[in-house]
C-alpha cells in the first residue's frame, strides 16, 4: 500500500491538501475493562493516543485541519465526571494548531444530553441537529452526518426523534434488551439501541448538499460515527436506515469516500458504486505502547490514508 506514496513523491505530486484522523477515543479516568464480547480497553491510555496524535499532527506542518469520528468519553465514565471528561478531551484536541472538527456518537450521548454535547464539540446547531458540511478547498467538500438523528439517546424521553426510535426498535427488535441482537439474522443484527437513524430532514439535506457540490463539481467525503456499508463493519455496527442513506448518496457521482467509527476494529470496502468505505480502528482498544490515528492525503483521484500503529495505511483510488 505505501507504495503509491511512493511513486507520488517521485513525481513530485503534492496533496491538494491533509488532513488528520483520529476514532473513537472514549476516555474515562477508570481501570481498564473489556467490550460486551470480551475485547481489552484502555481507558486512560486512549488520550495518551490522542496526545500522541496532536503532537504527530502538530509537527506534520501541513495538515489543514483533524476530524474526530464520535465517542469522545467513555459510557462508563462516572456521569458526575461527564462534563469535566468531555473538557479534558476537548482541551487536548485544542492543542492542534487548525480546527478539529466533531460528530457524536452514542457513547457521547450516554454522557451528555445533545444541548450540552454539542456546544462543547463546537457544532453549531439548530434545533439540537449535529449534521453540517464544509469546504476545506474549491475541490473538496466534507459531509458529517449525523447518525442518531433518530434515537433512543441524547433527545429528551418524550422528543419525537425518541418515541420514532423506540417505536422503530420496537418493531424490528424483539428482545427486552434492545441492545441484543439474539435471533436477528444478517443485516437485522444492526437494529440496536447503540445504533440510531439519519431523520427525513436531514436525508433532504443530504440531498440538496450533493446536488450543489455536484453543481461545483466538488468530490465529496462523507464522514459519520456509524458505518453505512455492510461491507466495511459488523452488521452490528451498521446505520438502521444505512440503505436509504446510500440511496441518496448513488444518485450522484461526487462522493468518493464515506468515513466512520464505531466499529472498532476498522475495516475497508468498496461498494457496487465504486465508492470507498472506510471504518478508522479506535484509539480506545490500543494497549499501552501502542496507537491508532493518521492522516490523510487528498488529490484528483484518491484519499491516502498514511496510518500510525494499530490504524491500517490505506489508498483510496477513484475516478475523479
Amino acid at each position: 500500500m505505501g507504495s503509491a506514496n511512493g511513486l507520488a513523491s517521485i513525481q513530485g505530486k503534492q496533496p491538494l491538501f491533509s488532513f488528520g484522523v483520529i476514532s473513537d477515543v472514549q476516555y474515562a479516568d477508570i481501570p481498564d475493562g473489556r467490550s460486551f464480547i470480551g475485547v481489552p480497553r484502555y481507558y486512560r491510555h486512549s488520550l495518551l493516543v490522542l496526545q500522541n496524535a496532536v503532537q504527530r499532527w502538530n509537527n506534520h506542518q501541513k495538515l489543514k485541519f483533524v476530524i474526530h469520528f464520535g465517542d469522545i468519553v467513555d459510557g462508563f465514565c462516572p456521569k458526575d465526571q461527564s462534563l469535566e471528561a468531555v473538557k479534558k478531551v476537548v482541551n487536548e484536541f485544542e492543542k492542534f494548531n487548525g480546527p478539529a472538527y466533531h460528530m457524536i456518537g452514542n457513547h457521547c450521548l450516554y454522557n451528555l444530553p445533545r444541548h450540552m454535547l454539542l456546544p462543547l464539540l463546537k457544532i453549531s446547531s439548530v434545533d439540537g441537529r449535529a449534521y453540517y458540511d464544509f469546504s476545506p478547498t474549491p475541490e473538496y467538500r466534507f459531509v458529517v452526518l449525523d447518525g442518531y438523528d433518530i434515537s433512543a439517546i441524547g433527545w429528551p424521553h418524550n422528543h419525537p426523534n425518541t418515541l420514532e426510535a423506540l417505536k422503530f426498535l420496537g418493531e424490528k427488535n424483539p428482545n427486552t434488551e434492545k441492545n441484543s441482537p439474539a435471533g436477528l439474522v444478517g443485516l437485522e443484527r444492526r437494529f440496536l439501541m447503540f445504533n440510531g437513524a439519519v431523520g427525513k430532514e436531514q436525508i433532504k439535506w443530504l440531498d440538496a448538499v450533493l446536488q450543489d457540490a455536484t453543481k461545483l463539481n466538488q468530490k465529496v467525503v462523507v464522514c459519520c460515527h456509524v458505518p453505512l456499508d455492510p461491507g466495511s463493519a459488523s452488521p452490528e455496527a451498521l446505520l438502521w436506515n444505512c440503505n436509504e442513506v446510500m440511496d441518496v448518496i448513488h444518485r450522484y457521482n461526487c462522493v468518493k469516500v464515506c468515513l466512520a467509527g464505531h466499529d472498532h476494529q476498522g475495516g475497508h470496502s468498496i461498494d457496487t458504486h465504486g465508492i470507498h468505505h472506510r471504518v478508522l480502528e479506535a484509539a480506545l482498544e490500543c494497549p499501552p505502547g501502542t496507537d491508532a490515528f493518521g492522516h490523510i492525503d487528498a488529490y484528483d483521484d484518491r484519499l491516502s490514508l498514511v496510518g500510525t500503529g494499530r490504524m491500517q495505511s490505506t489508498d483510496m483510488c477513484f475516478t475523479p
